[in-house]
Order: structure tokens, then C-alpha cells, then sequence
């Protein structure tokens, strides 16, 4: 018992010197982000498309040092004229030369027919002949429906026997007699 009570005493001490813990808000430093800069590299490409089908036909090309880039692009404008673009870019800024190849051709205007011309006449339609639709009303047969023939169910009469009680026979005791003994009697004493 004086165990408990000691074993009480220290938590009671435990607990009245506990401190909660403090917690400093979690410091974020902003991320350093440093802008990635690359050498200039020299390269060179060029590609063409001719596509007679969608009429489609153009033609570029560029090459560059360390620090001149040059090219030049070719286009078939719709009025089918040929676009030439040769450019150069470098420390003093962009410069194109356009050129253009061949003589704009524009497609004849034709001016429509009038509407009240007199050679003109109004189309004329058969309205067309529709059949009345024949629907045959469908044929419903009544249902049928049989009557559940219903069987009274046969439960056999259950057969009863009369139980058969015997009548209990309980035999007379047999007592012994008691064997009284005779005392000796004392008068009783006579005073005058």
C-alpha cells in the first residue's frame, strides 16, 4: 500500500512540473532560381513542302555561327506569285530583302445570270403520290386463365389411447409398541 501511495506522490510531482513543449513555425527560404544561359551554337537546317493536291509549296532554309543567323524562306501566295524572304539577324538587329517572283493572276469575273432573265422559267414538280398506309389492327386473343383447383388437405385423425393409471397401494406402517417400564412411586409426603 505505502508503494502505491509513494508511486502516487511521484506522478502528482511528475505532473504538476510538466512543461509543454514550444514549437517555432517551420522556416521556408524562398527557392534560388538562376537564369540558365547557354553558348550560342552554330547550326544549319532547311526543309520544303510541295503538295500539288492542297496546292501547298514552300520552301525554308537557315544556317548560324556563334553570331550571325541567315536564311531565307519561299512561299506560292494564292494569286500564285512566288514570296522570297532572305533575312539576316545579328548584333544590329533583324534585316529582310522581299522579293517577289511572276505576275498576279486573278480568275475572270462572271457576272451571274439574272433571275428575271425570260429564258428563265420556275421548275415545276409532280407533288409527289403517297399511299395511304394500310395498318391491320393487330389481333389479341383474350387470356386464359384456369381456376387452381384447390385439394382440402387429408390430415389423419390422430388415435388418442386412454392412459392407464394403476392405483398406487401404500402399506400401513407398522408402529412397534412401546415397552413402558414401571417406576417405583414415592408417596407423597404428609404434613401435619
Amino acid at each position: 500500500m505505502k508503494f502505491f501511495i509513494l508511486i502516487a506522490f511521484i506522478a502528482f510531482a511528475a505532473a504538476d512540473s510538466y512543461e509543454a513543449p514550444k514549437y517555432e513555425a517551420p522556416k521556408y527560404e524562398a527557392p534560388k532560381y538562376e537564369e540558365v544561359t547557354y553558348a550560342p551554337q552554330p547550326y544549319s537546317f532547311g526543309y520544303d513542302v510541295q503538295d500539288k493536291e492542297s496546292y501547298t509549296d514552300f520552301e525554308h532554309n537557315e544556317k548560324s555561327d556563334y553570331n550571325v543567323v541567315t536564311g531565307s524562306y519561299r512561299v506560292v501566295l494564292p494569286d500564285s506569285r512566288v514570296q522570297i524572304v532572305t533575312y539576316k539577324a545579328d548584333a544590329n538587329g533583324y534585316t529582310a530583302d522581299v522579293k517577289y517572283e511572276g505576275e498576279a493572276k486573278y480568275p475572270e469575273y462572271v457576272e451571274p445570270q439574272s433571275k428575271a432573265d425570260a429564258s428563265y422559267s420556275a421548275p415545276s414538280y409532280k407533288a409527289p403520290e403517297y399511299k395511304q398506309p394500310a395498318y391491320v389492327a393487330p389481333a389479341y386473343t383474350a387470356p386464359f386463365y384456369k381456376e387452381p383447383e384447390y385439394k382440402t388437405p387429408a390430415y389423419p385423425t390422430p388415435s388418442y389411447k386412454t392412459p392407464a393409471y394403476t392405483t398406487p397401494s401404500y402399506p400401513t406402517p407398522a408402529y412397534p409398541t412401546p415397552a413402558y417400564k414401571a417406576q417405583a412411586y414415592n408417596a407423597p409426603a404428609v404434613y401435619p
